[in-house]
């Protein structure tokens, strides 16, 4: 038997037609050089163990198929359908299986049985991992965190494979010495063949001497490859030497070759119907088994040789032409297996070199690798030569992403712990201001500590709800304290605003037909109570100020007042309309500005005109132009009076 590891190397078989005239014998057939490829190890799920144990040393073995040249005995297999149901065994009973195995039964029966005993070991091991990995992760730990322990049966699985692998090789030492006595053997009875011709004993007892010979050397086992083809040419030329110059009886001659000839167009039958067998490396195997037996069997008719040979031969050439496509579209296959496994190292390289900076960027890319690896588990081998190395280019991009997300993370972590401090904080102050009732203020506040929350990163996920509920439930107090304050305003508002009616109503009413003095009193008491009533529904604000403003401006109008002190009444209805404006005290403090702005510039004017009337003394027309200042003085002044009582309607209605 060949080495499990060895690879397969056949010639072409020849086209040398079985005929015993002819020497030689058809050649061994050939198939291109072929081997099939160890299992490729799965690709983890965890984003952390992505490739651990990969290429174990004792999870690989190459099985090949036979070379029809090495013309081997088949060697019984035992099945493991005999044992007990190994997939229910646990690991512990599996090693003992395995010891047991090599302890009692000869290494080559026992290779189905030591490689189904290292599968379901191996499967048994790859769950436990994985059952261990996902109760991790429930607990609480990161899946990239993850490190599987040291399996302690390992060891002994190992030393027991290596143990096999001694037995396996000793075996096919001794089955190469054996070789070479079959070999020895053969020669001999070559020999032995080549003096029956000038044997001169009778007819019957030399054939049967013959078929002795012939008897023991299909009892003899395979020789070494190399020698195959000389021993066949020389055992065929002797062996039809013998029929040719050893005069035996013609009829027992015939009959010889017609069993041949019978033995040889099963044969042929045989080969046709491996044309149907959809396994080709299968059908390949079984068609060495065939061209062995067809030389053991002797000539046939001479009118039947060639065309026997033929009808073997073509059907030989088509498994051996569908052997060597199938081995053809392989190597197509893996060289497009080669391409798509590069470009998913491409993409692979590519996020291992994306800039990121946000836990939602690395788990979009991480599940983007994740999605990659496991396209990577659906494409089969590529070329022997390039298999380990694209396997190593895509591991190491897959290594390097992992580890730039462990160090982000590490840094992250305590980014993490510092935002959860700074909404701590947060939280601490939309408490204190939960209670307060000064809802303008409370609510501008409120929604700058809404907006620096938002600008805050994130915080760990077993933090981040119960920080976040903390938070909003502080702001939603006040929320809804201030709703149900304004909703009892509101309902206040509808009063206020039949008041101002039934106000507007009397200002209206009132004749300006008394002692002017009095009706300026009556009208500013108008004022003050317009003043005192509240708010009224912001939709009925502007028409209702509008019509206050025509009724009270007309009473003033029919007053007979001057006009400057006219504009000082209007004025101040027109500050108590800012009350009811957004931002109305803002608007009236910068009113009282500009007066006061206005009232220190008109004060500069004074001084420098009475400055200025110092000069006018020595120079022509003095008086005119003297006049004249101290008119603009006057104006002045008076204007400054004006502007000091429109400061104290401010401050009145400040207050």
């Amino acid at each position: 038997m060949s080495d499990l590891n060895s690879s397969v190397r056949n010639e072409q078989v020849g086209n040398v037609p079985d005929n015993t005239d002819i020497t030689g014998s058809p050649a061994p057939m050939a198939a291109e050089n072929s081997h099939t490829e160890a299992p490729e190890d799965v690709l983890p799920v965890n984003e952390t163990e992505e490739f651990q144990g990969f290429f174990d040393e004792d999870e690989e073995e190459v099985v090949t198929v036979k070379a029809p040249e090495a013309a081997e005995e088949q060697t019984p297999v035992a099945k493991t359908e005999n044992l007990s149901n190994l997939s229910a065994m646990d690991k512990t009973e599996l090693i003992a299986l395995l010891g047991e195995l090599l302890n009692s039964q000869p290494v080559e029966t026992i290779i189905n049985d030591v490689e189904n005993i290292k599968i379901n070991y191996y499967k048994k091991h790859k769950a436990e991992i994985e059952k261990k990995r996902k109760a991790f992760a429930e607990q609480g730990g990161a899946i990239e965190d993850f490190v599987p322990e040291d399996d302690p049966h390992e060891s002994e699985i190992k030393a027991l494979l290596h143990k096999y692998r001694e037995l396996k090789s000793d075996f096919n030492h001794l089955q190469e010495e054996h070789k070479h006595k079959n070999l020895e053997e053969k020669y001999k009875i070559i020999e032995e063949i080549k003096e029956l011709v000038s044997n001169k004993e009778s007819i019957n007892k030399t054939f049967q001497e013959f078929r002795e010979l012939q008897k023991r050397w299909r009892t003899i086992g395979a020789v070494p490859q190399q020698h195959v083809k000389d021993l066949w040419e020389n055992y065929h030329h002797h062996v039809e030497a013998f029929y040719d110059y050893i005069r035996i009886n013609q009829e027992l001659r015939d009959l010889d070759f017609k069993k041949n000839l019978e033995a040889k167009i099963v044969l042929c039958e045989r080969a046709e119907e491996l044309l149907l067998e959809t396994n080709v490396v299968e059908a390949f195997r079984v068609l060495q088994e065939l061209h062995d037996q067809w030389r053991e069997i002797g000539p046939v008719p001479v009118e039947m040789r060639v065309e026997i040979w033929n009808r073997f031969k073509e059907a030989t050439s088509k498994i051996n032409k569908k052997h060597q496509d199938h081995f053809v579209d392989l190597k197509n296959e893996q060289k497009s297996n080669l391409d798509a496994k590069t470009a998913l190292c491409e993409k692979a390289e590519e996020l291992c070199n994306t800039e990121i900076n946000s836990n939602k960027d690395w788990t979009k890319y991480s599940n983007d690798l994740i999605e990659l690896q496991k396209i990577w588990k659906t494409i089969g081998f590529a070329p022997k030569k390039d298999n380990a190395k694209i396997y190593k280019r895509f591991r190491e991009a897959c290594d390097a992403f992992f580890n730039r997300k462990r160090e982000f993370y590490g840094v992250f972590k305590e980014e993490q712990s510092n935002n959860l401090q700074l909404k701590i904080d947060l939280c601490v102050q939309a408490e204190t201001l939960r209670e307060s009732s000064e809802w303008k203020k409370t609510t501008e506040e409120l929604i700058a500590l809404q907006r620096r929350w938002k600008e805050i990163g994130p915080v760990h996920h077993k933090q981040s709800e119960k920080v976040w509920k903390r938070f909003r439930t502080a702001c939603d107090t006040f929320f809804e304290r201030k709703s149900k304050h304004f909703s009892e305003v509101d309902n206040s508002f509808g009063d206020n605003l039949g008041k101002k009616k039934a106000l507007i109503q009397e200002i209206e009413a009132f004749g300006i037909d008394g002692n002017p003095g009095e009706c300026l009193e009556k009208l500013k008491e108008f004022q003050r109570q317009w003043a005192e009533i509240g708010f009224v529904p912001l939709k009925d604000k502007d028409e209702i100020n509008e019509k206050y403003r025509e009724a009270i401006n007309r009473k003033f109008d029919a007053l007979h007042i001057d006009e400057e002190h006219r504009g000082l009444l209007k004025f101040r209805t027109k500050m108590e309309e800012y009350l009811d404006k957004p931002n109305g005290l803002q608007r009236i403090r910068q009113e009282r500005e500009k007066c006061i702005t206005r009232l220190k510039q008109l004060e500069n004017d004074i001084v420098l005109w009475e400055n200025n009337i110092g000069f006018f003394a020595h120079s022509k027309n003095a008086e005119s132009m003297i006049r004249d200042v101290e008119s603009k003085i006057e104006g002045t002044r008076k204007n400054i009076e004006v502007l000091n009582q429109k400061i104290n309607i401010i401050d009145d209605i400040d207050d």
